[in-house]
């Protein structure tokens, strides 16, 4: 049996590994590429002057934007109390910060 801490560490690793697939993708496109750095309490894509940074409970990034963040057991994530499913929030946020000039 899988324990909620377990699942909280694969989503979290999920999280990240969508937000580098994604920021690659979207870096065929852009001049720039992202650097993921992924900690057990912290992610942050850096991508020229621009970063976002995640922990468990906020996203916020280099233009002063902040939300309340969190990973949900059936796969979603919720931003500011909005939910979305994690592989569409990541490709969002992954676009906007390597196509943002």
């Amino acid at each position: 049996m899988i324990t909620s801490h377990q699942l909280h560490t694969e989503l979290w690793t999920s999280w990240a590994s969508l937000l580098r697939s994604y920021s690659a993708a979207h870096g065929l496109n852009s001049r720039h590429h992202a650097v993921v750095e992924v900690g057990a309490d912290e992610i942050m894509l850096r991508v020229a002057n621009r970063w976002l940074r995640v922990t468990h409970g906020i996203l916020e990034d280099s233009v002063g934007n902040r939300s309340s963040f969190s990973l949900e057991e059936d796969g979603t994530v919720k931003l500011n109390g909005i939910t979305e499913e994690m592989d569409l929030a990541a490709e969002r946020l992954a676009r906007e910060i390597m196509h943002s000039e």
